[in-house]
């Protein structure tokens, strides 16, 4: 019965086929047949693009030397007798100057630049020497001419021939001779660096979270602690002329077990080949604030060569780079009486988050998109007024977020309360027994922990990974991680029944001995919220670091002199901490934390004297007992105490 079935169906399917041939028509011509032979991919391809609203030209500008300089320009239509702001960066100019593929400027460049294209300026991005596009050689922060480069040619050369070349109408037709500069980071060290010898069409600059001194703190050091947390960034900086990748910190997620079992940073070096690194073998050879290092100190070479030009000076209250150079810039020329051109802006913001939006940092929330403000308020009104012949800018002084009460604050003068030479002066807060902290010393007393360097403290909790997207606001994670461990020591007071305000920098001044003959001190100054927080349960308690900072002991006679600890002697180690302007509120607690480490965000001392850390081997490091002297002669923080009420100090 089946056979029938499936000898009907095969006769189906015959009958079937020529059919279904028949419906699928012939190619009409030659052509036709030729066309579907030869591939849908045709030999040319030009989609229509819309019109732009800008032009975007590519330039190689010679420097005096011959060297050639990769420039990308970014001309908006139209534009006549336009103002230029200027960024030279290690960074990949084409990269910069582009956020997207658009035929609208706006789209095209970053978001920090929507201002100036708003404004109607000229945008140009420019690759340093030996970097990218550029010719030449690179040379990390390349010194000023003189007796650390013999060359005739440096950052401030480079931009006063780019921007002699910028304001020549055979070059760029559509500029007028007014420039600004801007830029972060290492592109802030750029701008600082064209201020030692102006080109007269330099107008106004804003160095943001500039590298000024690498070693005192920026970037490779603080206060003489490496930073190993910056590490990587040399493989891929001086590695390759345009990107490259930095080499793994190691196999394992955590890298505070990856630093802690290789040992010295000289050890990493080696295993990842850092070693064959020029640059790394000079930080090697200059462990110390030598020569190599002092004569690169530019907020230094500012103050002996101020400029007339209009700055403003940037950074960020948590910046987790770069936060030394800017205020110490700012302080130097200020010293020298050139306030009336130098201004100073610390915002609430990581490292280069003007660049971004600004509206909080970890779990805190600010008062709306504050590098926004930073940018239209107090940038624009100065390139408006200079670079265009606007009305006067009227900045002040100083303007530096208030991270208590959420708002900027702007200072006809500041700091309010400093060593010398301001209205108040630093207050002391003494370190007391039982943990006890006041603005009274107590009495007479020692509080010892165990440092041991197979067990550091961690900068975060673990595991720390520096890839895991906590590196950018780690300055404001909750302190409670170190608080409770044996080789911390924390200090608080009662909970605060009246404001303390303070408003300036900070000093750590410790008396301590140790059974070690070197040794590390971080000093962290918090603001622990009340224990209670129904609006946000994990914020109850959270005790917010405002400033904190380390210092390595062999250098507590000097930088440049390093010498071992006298074991078991009392000796004084005083050192600077980052600036403040906050107000600790009722219902909260001031509290210090001392401790010596921080890893992997700083390396390790070994605790045992030896001429270079980074050269330390396996069996130099040692467990050391410390002991922090309390009393009238004992350790205190010197804060900069002021009244509550600072109205008479605020621009009107």
């Amino acid at each position: 019965m089946l056979k029938p079935v499936l000898l009907a169906t095969s006769t189906l399917a015959l009958i079937a086929a020529p059919l279904v041939a028949q419906q699928t028509p012939a190619p009409k011509d030659a052509a036709e047949r030729a066309q579907g032979a030869a591939g849908d991919i045709p030999a040319k391809f030009t989609p229509p693009v819309p019109a732009a609203d800008y032009d975007k030209r590519e330039a190689m500008i010679p420097m005096r030397d011959g060297t050639k300089l990769y420039t990308v320009i970014v001309v908006p239509k139209g534009a006549t007798n336009a103002p230029i702001v200027l960024t030279r960066t290690p960074y990949n100019a084409k990269g910069r100057a582009t956020r997207s593929e658009s035929s609208s400027m706006l789209a095209t460049l970053p978001l920090s630049d929507e201002p100036f294209v708003k404004a109607g300026y000229i945008r140009v991005y420019q690759d340093v020497r030996g970097k990218y596009g550029s010719e030449g050689d690179y040379v990390v922060t390349r010194p000023v001419v003189g007796p650390l480069n013999n060359t005739k040619v440096d950052h401030v050369t480079d931009a006063y021939d780019t921007i002699d070349w910028l304001v020549n109408k055979a070059n760029l037709p559509e500029a007028a001779p007014r420039v600004a500069m801007i830029g972060s980071s290492y592109e802030g060290f750029t701008v600082a660096m064209a201020l030692l010898n102006p080109h007269p069409a330099l107008k106004v600059a804003v160095p943001e979270s500039p590298m000024i001194d690498g070693w005192m703190g920026d970037d490779w050091f603080h206060h003489g602690a490496f930073r190993l947390a910056n590490i990587a960034w040399l493989g891929s900086q001086t590695g390759y002329k345009g990107a490259g990748k930095a080499p793994p910190t190691g196999a394992d997620y955590d890298d505070y077990n990856n630093f802690r079992e290789i040992g010295s940073a000289g050890e990493w070096a080696k295993r990842s080949g850092y070693d064959q690194l020029p640059f790394w073998q000079r930080m090697v050879a200059h462990p110390s604030y030598d020569g190599f290092w002092q004569g690169q100190a530019l907020d230094k070479l500012l103050a002996a060569n101020p400029s007339n030009v209009p700055t403003l000076w940037e950074q960020g209250l948590w910046d987790q780079e770069d936060m030394y150079g800017a205020i110490h810039a700012w302080e130097e020329l200020a010293a020298k009486g050139k306030t009336g051109n130098n201004f100073l802006v610390m915002g609430p913001w990581r490292h280069s988050q003007i660049n971004r939006e600004g509206r909080s940092l970890g779990p805190f929330q600010w008062n709306g998109d504050t590098a926004a403000q930073f940018r239209e308020q107090m940038v624009m009104p100065l390139f408006r007024q200079y670079l265009e012949g606007g009305p006067a800018a009227n900045l002040p002084q100083a303007a530096i977020y208030n991270t208590a009460e959420n708002h900027w604050d702007r200072f006809t003068r500041w700091p309010l309360s400093c060593q010398s030479g301001c209205a108040a002066p630093l207050k002391p807060i003494w370190f007391g027994a039982d943990g006890g902290l006041g603005f009274t010393a107590g009495a007479s007393g020692g509080d010892s922990y165990v440092s041991d360097p197979a067990r550091p403290v961690p900068h975060l909790p673990r595991p720390v990974n520096f890839e895991d997207g906590r590196w950018g606001d780690w300055l404001v994670s909750d302190q409670r991680h170190a608080d409770g461990r044996t080789d911390v020591l924390t200090y608080q007071t009662p909970v605060l029944t009246q404001a303390v305000r303070v408003s300036g920098v900070p000093m750590a001044d410790l008396f301590a001995r140790t059974t070690g003959t070197d040794g590390d001190f971080i000093v962290k100054v918090i603001d622990v919220l009340p224990t209670e927080n129904p609006a946000d349960p994990k914020m109850g308690g959270y005790q917010l670091a405002i400033s904190q900072d380390i210092f390595r002991g062999r250098y507590r006679d000097g930088f440049d002199k390093p010498k071992a600890i006298p074991a078991g002697r009392v000796q004084e180690y005083r050192f600077r901490l980052p600036a403040v302007n906050h107000v600790f509120q009722p219902g909260h607690r001031i509290m210090v934390q001392v401790q010596s480490s921080q890893f992997p965000l700083y390396d390790r001392n070994p605790q045992k004297y030896v001429p270079n850390i980074f050269l330390a081997k396996p069996s130099d490091y040692q467990k050391a007992t410390v002991t922090i002297e309390r009393g009238a002669n004992g350790s205190r923080v010197l804060l900069p105490v002021v009244p509550v009420d600072q109205s008479a100090a605020m621009a009107r």
